[in-house]
């Protein structure tokens, strides 16, 4: 209690009670049968039965309710066919989502190294694939930290799967640019590590079959496009699908808190393990 809470004044003794000193009152009382006190007591046995039970009664209703509360609750959605070992709550916050046993579209572009290559050079071996800027500041940094994480996650299984980003960036779209971007992210720490760029007719149409809208009004504007990962297993056929997240601050800078870094990451690393077995 603060100083402002405390009541000014308040008399020493309540008014209602006898006074302190032997008068009439206090004799009469005193006076008074000792079987009086029976009932009495029987009294506050009855109260305090009562109050007791009322305690009782109210602790079994507020349980009934909590308990009927939990059943009312609705269970986080769970798409059929998610991997056994991501749990609902880490699919939920990834979006991840099966998509039919289709083919991954093929193409043919240009790594950060000059090396041309396929999709179809990458069977046997799961494809861990993204779409990100080469000039990104925003969200591709992130992903970019959650692959190389992934990446150590798998543990001896990463040397089944690859990582392979698409340049969405039209006006960089050098080889030397990918490089550069690679490099800036620790990207290449990862020895499965493809990002590819090519003309931009090409870039067009991979875009197109991978459903990657992407706005680029200006070399030097922001980059706006849609943000997928496709787990693509070793037959080459797509088995699912996420869609990474981003949050900013007041400044607009682009943040995820280390948990959820390390959530994806995990879930990245679960998901390709399981489309590898």
């Amino acid at each position: 209690m603060n100083e402002t809470d405390q009541v000014s004044g308040a008399p020493a003794d309540d008014p209602g009670e006898p006074p302190a000193g032997p008068g009439p009152w206090a004799r009469k009382r005193s006076a008074r049968p000792r079987r009086s006190a029976r009932p009495r007591r029987s009294s506050i046995l009855l109260y305090g039965g009562a109050l007791l039970g009322g305690i009782a009664f109210a602790t079994v209703f507020a349980f009934a309710v909590t308990r009927l509360h939990a059943r009312n609750e609705p269970t986080p959605f769970r798409p059929t066919g998610i991997p056994a070992s991501v749990s609902t709550s880490l699919a939920e916050m990834m979006q991840l989502s099966p998509v039919p046993p289709a083919t991954a579209p093929g193409f043919t572009l240009t790594d950060q190294s000059g090396r041309q290559v396929s999709m179809s050079s990458f069977r046997g071996s799961t494809v861990v694939l993204t779409f990100m800027d080469s000039h990104c500041t925003d969200i591709c940094p992130l992903v970019s930290r959650e692959f190389i994480d992934a990446h150590k996650e798998l543990g001896t299984s990463a040397r089944r799967v690859v990582f392979v980003a698409v340049n969405v960036n039209p006006y960089h779209r050098r080889v030397s640019d990918v490089a550069s971007y690679s490099n800036a992210q620790r990207l290449d720490s990862i020895g499965s590590w493809y990002f590819l760029t090519g003309s931009l007719k090409s870039l067009h149409a991979v875009w197109d079959h991978y459903q990657i809208q992407v706005e680029a009004p200006s070399r030097n504007a922001d980059v706006i496009h849609t943000s997928l990962i496709y787990f693509i297993d070793p037959s080459g056929h797509e088995r699912y699908v996420t869609s990474p997240m981003v949050d900013h601050t007041r400044k607009g800078m682009a943040f995820l808190p280390p948990g959820q870094l390390a959530a994806w990451a995990r879930g990245i690393a679960l998901v390709a393990g399981a489309v590898t077995r």
